[in-house]
């Protein structure tokens, strides 16, 4: 299975960061390609950009504990695993990691995938900062 990783670090708390993260309304606000995202049952759907009649539907897994928020699309079968740790300082830092993984048959993306990756992090770090 394609897969990569990437990762970012910001002056953020870790829960500035955390606050961005699990809350699925704010999506659109950091993640790449979101326009909209509606919550529902265990979950969140997301509208991508320019397509406001295509659902993505998206199971989600979170660990406040371990600071993880998996999120899986129902349509594509990709899966990100978005990752905090503290960096401490001083200043204390937050190091924003996410793993993904893409099935076979869309490997096709993976270059595309990789990007809207790294545009997340950097949006997400930014945002969490102010």
């Amino acid at each position: 299975m394609p897969h990569f990783d990437d990762a970012i670090t910001t002056d953020a708390p870790p829960e500035e960061v955390w606050k961005l993260l699990y809350d699925t309304s704010r999506f659109p606000d950091w993640w790449e390609g979101v326009e909209t995202a509606e919550n529902r049952d265990g979950g969140v759907t997301i509208y991508p950009d320019g397509y406001p009649d295509f659902p993505m539907p998206q199971d989600i897994h979170s660990s406040r504990d371990d600071g993880r928020v998996q999120i899986s699309c129902l349509v594509s079968d990709i899966r990100f695993e978005w990752r905090l740790a503290v960096e401490n300082g001083p200043p204390t830092r937050t190091r924003i990691s996410v793993a993904v993984e893409i099935p076979e048959e869309e490997a096709h993306r993976l270059q595309r995938q990789r990007e809207v990756a790294s545009a997340s992090l950097r949006k997400l770090a930014e945002l969490a900062r102010r």
